[in-house]
């Protein structure tokens, strides 16, 4: 038996997390048998973490791909390279992605489904897991397609959903729609049924008609900020409904580009509970800055932003946890900031509340992370937890 003491977890607000230290109990295989509140009766044997806060790994619900690979061009030639991108994301502190799939033809996303289901025979315990899929249209507004080809985004109905997703219903965890196009709501009650989390996403929908698609199921926003309406003191458009509720996830790109640093901040105070950080990753990620293709366009990467040729925005390549050692500094919260990159996420795909205790039961302390505030810089760092 091996037991820790003085831990932080992560908590949606940190002055929740000021005088709450635990303790965990570990089995001789590791793994986490109970967590409580460290008390001053604790043995001098005990291993001190000192406040260091431990939290599972990362969830990306929002990732097009790395290494070279794009889910959504996806061949079967290509497996040996996810496998490395998968180990390579492991690497990187994330335990899970929901492969991301942007607006395109069927076979395209079939054969790309195909690709994934091959490609989990390969799993390993340390090994980035594949989850459901994020089908990111392509039931999208022209106005608000973004980096989405125009050619690619058609018009929601249950025939063209039934069609693009048969077979691979349950390999599905998240599609993101434009809840405005007629016949969506029909496409939304299809995939409640089928459990799959609906997302607003490339959307001109305004507050009454994301409030409406919230009270039919929709449980997120997807890149929130980008490719919808934003906030306006008299139009505050479909975050502004999001943030009306508590049960709307607000995904967020947090690279301090797709949204300013500041607008976070702001954001971190009116909806604390419902910030889950992705990283919207695309095919350069891992690969430096330079000239990439993407599909059959050409993507300019400086510093980690990814631009089409007209200036257009078109994902990120910063991992997922160096954004939240980012947001950890901008908002001055980094319990708050772990707790984004890491429990949320799994809230979303759970669709229940959860808390960092209920997450860490059960697991195997080699498959964790610990979280340190160095006191000089004030900067957040990870590492593995053992």
């Amino acid at each position: 038996m091996r037991k820790l003491i003085n831990i932080k977890l992560p908590q949606v607000d940190d002055d929740e997390n000021q005088n709450n230290l635990y303790s965990l109990v570990l089995d001789e295989d590791g793994i986490i048998s109970s967590i409580y509140k460290s008390s001053n009766k604790e043995s001098n044997y005990d291993e001190d973490w000192c406040g260091d806060w431990l939290s599972p790994r990362a969830i990306d619900l929002q990732i097009n791909g790395g290494l070279g690979i794009s889910f959504t061009d996806l061949t079967f030639n290509e497996i040996p390279k996810l496998v490395k991108f998968l180990d390579r994301l492991w690497l990187d502190g994330v335990e899970g992605i929901c492969p991301t799939f942007v607006s395109c033809s069927i076979d395209q996303f079939q054969l790309g489904m195909k690709v994934l289901k091959e490609t989990r025979k390969y799993k390993s315990i340390n090994r980035c897991r594949l989850l459901g899929a994020h089908m990111e249209g392509p039931f999208l507004s022209e106005l608000y397609s973004g980096a989405h080809e125009l050619k690619s985004i058609c018009k929601p109905s249950l025939s063209a959903l039934n069609e693009m997703i048969n077979e691979f219903e349950n390999d599905i965890a998240l599609m993101t729609l434009a809840p405005e196009l007629k016949g969506s709501f029909e496409l939304i009650s299809r995939l409640r049924e089928l459990n799959i989390v609906v997302s607003l996403g490339h959307s001109s929908a305004d507050f009454d008609l994301a409030m409406k698609a919230f009270n039919n199921g929709v449980s997120m926003i997807t890149h929130t900020f980008n490719a919808m309406k934003g906030l306006h003191h008299r139009a505050i458009g479909p975050i502004g409904a999001a943030i009306r509720r508590d049960d709307v996830f607000l995904g967020l790109i947090a690279d301090g580009i797709h949204v300013h640093s500041d607008m976070i901040r702001l954001l971190k105070i009116i909806a604390p509970k419902q910030i889950v950080l992705v990283s919207d990753a695309i095919s350069a990620y891992g690969l430096g800055d330079g000239l990439f293709n993407w599909d059959n366009r050409l993507i300019t990467v400086e510093q980690g932003l990814c631009r089409l040729s007209n200036q257009t925005i078109a994902g990120s390549t910063l991992p997922l946890l160096e954004a939240c050692k980012r947001i950890a500094r901008w908002v001055d919260d980094p319990s708050a900031a772990i707790w984004m990159a890491t429990i949320s996420p799994r809230m979303v795909l759970s669709q229940k509340k959860m808390t960092a205790q209920s997450v860490l039961i059960g697991k195997n302390i080699k498959c964790l992370l610990r979280w340190k505030m160095n006191s000089c810089n004030h900067e957040l760092s990870w590492q593995f937890a053992a």
